[in-house]
């Protein structure tokens, strides 16, 4: 069996590209960003664990390699086939499986009387049915989470009034106590390995070539930046009477020269499993580029990632199987630590969960979270706002006192006329910050007006909202001549002067927004002089 690296890579590289078309055609001949343009429908986004498992299936199939799923529960049993005397430090490490037993609940005199208060005065064959019933239960007949419609259905009461009899009359339930079996969850694959092998033989003849990825358990003592409780195995085996621990160099860097790894090293492995051949336990250790000068212990570009060997015949006897079997594993959380550039394996899995992630939103998603309040809702309170804009941004710097006509038309039998006036003197139709500008910066959210001082953070147009005070003031104008209309007013003013808090000028964050710049200890800096007024009359 030979392995052609580079005619892998090229495979992988031709089925990525069109994997990756198939999903940009799927898009563009459903036409969905169009029929749904508010949902902005985009390109998922895999979970790093996942993306892995992926791209480790796609490679073990394009080397050949068939997909096996191996058992997950495991009798104690079986482990000590595999490992001999040292089965019992193998064992420590895993999880054994248990569940609550099957109560034999009697029913005395005073439990009738007790079940009568709860269902009602049911007679006595009601009474012997649930005793039938629980009998059932404590055989197997019956499953639990049958149980309480059981009796519901039997007797003819609600499943409430069951499951209150069940609280009150029965405390054996309350008092059950979990039984442990001998059953196991795999604390890794070549549990799954042996068992599936000595069952192919009988069906099937010999040379193999299996992959299977799944999760296996270990009873860490506690759980770290490297180490978690429950893993992903990325195991293969080889079965066939030439295999050697040549096979197992040619797998590893067939497999992982798919990953970008360029150089290999092979080791003897000290921890020497009992299940493998003495000296045939191998490390596998790969150079990849993108580690060099990296802040993680891989900063020489070299990282342990994967270990062989040959199964020991002694523990193949054990199952019957006399074909000699190479088997290679590696962590995918590993690989997927250095593919993701993460030095803490649990903020990489669980990057929701605070107490493994640090929170961080970028400035545009805080800039999506930022809306005006209140907002006119008719066609006609929507031009005002419009009007209202467009005075201020061509009278605003007028010196005072001064009034602007910005709209005047006729709603609901009305004559309506809007003005934006400043009535003081020595001053200006608008103040200096009704221009200011909404943006995110840093992840502060700011009012800024437009200047050299402020560049950089006007740089970066997906983080600025496109809001400057003047807008939002103009749509809560807008929005309180509609309601005078409504409730039959025949004047209304709305004026602003000095900004401190984003409500004042109508201005609203998303409660996820604020939470997250609390968090992060970041500034809402929304305030400043606009000192602009609205006023309507309405005749």
């Amino acid at each position: 069996m030979r392995f052609d690296p580079d005619e892998i890579k090229k495979k992988a590289n031709e089925d990525f590209d069109s994997t990756w078309n198939a999903g940009k055609e799927f898009v563009k001949t459903t036409g969905l960003n169009e029929q749904y343009p508010h949902l902005s429908i985009k390109y998922g986004k895999p979970h790093p664990i996942y993306e892995t498992i992926s791209k480790l299936r796609e490679a073990y199939l394009r080397m050949g390699f068939e997909e096996m799923m191996n058992p997950l529960i495991v009798d104690e049993r079986e482990v000590h086939k595999q490992f001999g005397h040292e089965a019992l430090a193998v064992l420590d490490r895993c999880y054994y499986l248990a569940g609550l037993p099957r109560p034999n609940v009697g029913i005395s005199d005073e439990s009738i009387s007790a079940i009568r208060c709860i269902l009602g005065d049911i007679g006595d064959e009601d009474v012997e049915t649930i005793r039938k019933i629980l009998h059932s239960y404590k055989k197997g007949d019956i499953e639990g989470d049958d149980l309480i419609p059981e009796i519901s259905s039997a007797v003819g009461v609600s499943d409430t009034l069951v499951v209150e009899m069940i609280d009150q009359v029965f405390p054996e339930f309350k008092e059950l106590v979990p039984q442990s079996t001998r059953r196991t969850l795999r604390s890794h694959m070549t549990s799954g390995w042996f068992i599936s092998l000595a069952s192919l033989q009988e069906r099937a003849k010999p040379p193999f070539n299996l992959f299977s990825i799944d999760r296996c358990f270990r009873r860490e003592q506690e759980e770290d930046a490297a180490r978690l409780m429950t893993y992903y195995s990325a195991s293969c085996v080889i079965m066939n009477e030439d295999v050697t621990v040549d096979h197992g160099k040619a797998v590893a860097q067939s497999l992982l020269s798919q990953f970008g790894f360029e150089k290999f090293m092979f080791r003897p492995d000290d921890k020497r499993s009992k299940y493998y051949v003495p000296d045939t336990q191998i490390e596998v250790f790969a150079y990849h580029p993108k580690l060099v000068g990296s802040r993680t212990k891989y900063s020489d570009g070299w990282v342990e990632i994967a270990t062989f060997g040959i199964y020991s015949p002694t523990a193949l006897a054990q199952y019957g199987i006399s074909c000699p079997v190479m088997n290679l594993g590696l962590g995918v959380e590993r690989l997927a630590m250095i593919l993701y550039n993460a030095t803490d394996i649990r903020s990489l899995i669980y990057p929701q969960i605070a107490q493994y992630s640090e929170w961080n939103m970028a400035d545009d998603e805080l800039a999506r979270m930022i809306y005006v309040e209140n907002v006119p809702e008719t066609p006609e309170g929507k031009d005002i706002a419009e009007a209202i804009v467009a005075v201020c941004d061509e009278y605003g710097s007028t010196p005072s006192p001064c009034e602007f006509v910005a709209w005047e038309n006729e709603i609901e039998g009305k004559n309506v006329k809007v003005s934006v006036v400043e009535p003081e003197e020595n001053t200006k139709l608008c103040g200096p910050a009704a221009f200011n500008e909404i943006v995110v910066f840093n992840n502060d959210i700011l009012g800024i007006p437009d200047n050299k001082k402020w560049k950089e953070a006007l740089e970066n147009h997906s983080a600025r909202t496109g809001l400057r005070f003047l807008d939002s003031f103009a749509a809560k104008a807008a929005r309180d001549i509609e309601e005078a209309i409504a409730n039959g007013e025949d004047e209304v003013e709305t004026r602003v002067r000095i900004v401190k808090v984003p409500s004042e000028i109508n201005i609203c964050l998303e409660p996820l927004a604020s939470r997250y710049i609390t968090g992060k200890k970041k500034k809402i800096d929304i305030r400043g002089p606009v000192f602009t007024t609205v006023r309507t009359t309405i005749e």
